[in-house]
């Protein structure tokens, strides 16, 4: 790894040494830890990363036996679909300054409670109101370790950034992928009540919860002895500097708001969330529309998704060893804009190609997960970076779905909404261009106090 060009900053700013992105000056706390300690870490990455979609995936399968079962409209569906991308938005942004104050372990850990509770409650809901609150809880816990990922990659796995973000990445593909692919399933082997279908995915989120209790735990306890000692400890997260470019210890207040090379992540986020909550949301019913039964409309959810798998493992290595990640996200585009002509020209015919094509396209996730990771020199920017990126992305990806379902309920196919996606698409192939150029977030002055 001494070499992994995801792990070194090839940005000599004003005639320093190239220096490792998100190292720390020696002597700090924060890196190190007991082996033991990194392996649970690692555990615990993966199993948060394996939920932070399957309460979305695996609703989608199931949604005209939701709607059904609850009277829900298709404009309310369409708002069930937007909703991830609105509440990641929202409570996303408050996950920088939740790590400052409790570290970033005990807000991930507290996040998957939040996912397990929420599914739970879920399938309790007897109506449209309370299945959307029991909702929210579930996608708020998402939306703070949304955010928090890149964080404890930079912050306690320095120089494993690629390799690290692509493991979470995989692993957040592999839940994406299980929950459309198992749902109906196990709705069925469950005496085919939906609302049981659902929420067995409450157990691996408690799961993760538990997997993550002893890490806060221990994280507490070294920032109380921190404290004791009149030292900055590890658990700070998110919120502390890691010296910065200066290597002077001192925390910059960064205005990340100011940078061209945020706007662009933000942008960039959002069109792939946006095209990405599409394609979560609405293409099992595309596909069940064609005339393909559930089963098979769920288990081409599933092949998208689980064209991640791999992909987003190998995706993140790839990007950090090129200098310029504009054309990856070009490619990704094109792809995702040939699965939507093949699902507007036969829909039923080539649905396996179209799947793999959207799956591919997908992958501008993991993608800009590692640019944020890269486009940032200190665990103080990558987090406020990634809030910035994660929140304005979410933001900018809300109407997509609802237009999306609101197109589909006034026109009665999917000729108009398809044609939306397409444009949408080619928005995302634009600002990954900008996204993928080779640049700090600290290199712009204006973003300094």
């Amino acid at each position: 790894m001494a070499n992994d060009p995801a792990t070194i900053d090839h940005r000599t700013g004003g005639g320093r040494a190239p220096t490792r992105v998100g190292t720390r000056p020696a002597g700090r706390a924060g890196t190190a830890a007991s082996p033991w300690r990194r392996r649970l870490l690692v555990a615990g990455l993966v199993l948060a990363a394996l939920n932070l979609r399957p309460a979305i995936t695996g609703l989608g399968p199931l949604l005209e036996e939701v709607r059904d079962g609850l009277a829900m409209s298709g404009t309310v569906a369409g708002l069930l679909t937007s909703a991830p991308a609105l509440c990641f938005a929202v409570f996303g942004s408050a996950a920088p300054r939740l790590a400052r104050r409790l570290g970033p372990a005990a807000v991930v850990f507290a996040g998957m409670a939040a996912v397990a509770a929420g599914l739970a409650l879920r399938p309790l809901a007897g109506g449209t109101g309370a299945f959307l609150a029991a909702g929210v809880l579930a996608l708020a816990g998402i939306a703070v370790s949304n955010v928090l990922m890149p964080v404890i990659v930079k912050r306690w796995f320095p120089d494993r950034i690629g390799p690290m973000t692509g493991l979470y990445s995989m692993a957040l593909s592999l839940g994406t992928a299980a929950a459309a692919a198992l749902t109906v399933p196990a709705t069925r082997a469950l005496g085919g009540d939906w609302r049981l279908g659902l929420g067995v995915w409450a157990l691996p989120a408690a799961l993760a919860a538990a997997v993550w209790l002893p890490v806060a735990r221990g994280r507490r306890r070294t920032r109380s002895g921190d404290a004791a000692a009149g030292t900055t400890g590890d658990a700070a997260g998110a919120g502390t500097s890691d010296g910065g470019p200066d290597g002077d210890g001192r925390t910059p207040r960064l205005r990340i708001t100011r940078s061209a090379t945020a706007w662009s992540l933000g942008v960039f986020f959002g069109l792939q969330s946006t095209a990405a909550y599409i394609v979560m949301g609405w293409l099992p019913q595309i596909f069940r529309d064609a005339g393909l039964p559930a089963t098979t409309a769920g288990l081409l959810l599933a092949a998208t998704m689980g064209l991640g798998i791999p992909l987003s493992f190998v995706l993140p290595r790839i990007a950090a060893r090129l200098r310029h990640q504009g054309p990856l996200a070009a490619l990704l585009a094109l792809c995702g804009l040939g699965g939507y002509a093949g699902l507007w020209l036969a829909p039923a015919e080539g649905a396996w190609a179209w799947a793999l094509l959207l799956g591919v396209s997908n992958c501008a996730f993991p993608l800009v997960l590692t640019l944020i990771g890269m486009r940032a020199r200190t665990g103080a920017g990558v987090a406020g970076l990634s809030a910035f990126a994660q929140g304005t992305g979410y933001l900018i990806s809300v109407p997509g779905p609802l237009l999306v379902g609101a197109l589909h309920q006034h026109t009665g196919g999917w000729d108009a909404p398809l044609a939306l996606m397409a444009a949408l698409m080619a928005a995302q192939l634009c600002a990954g261009l900008a996204a993928g150029r080779d640049r700090c977030v600290e290199d712009d002055p204006r973003v300094r106090d």
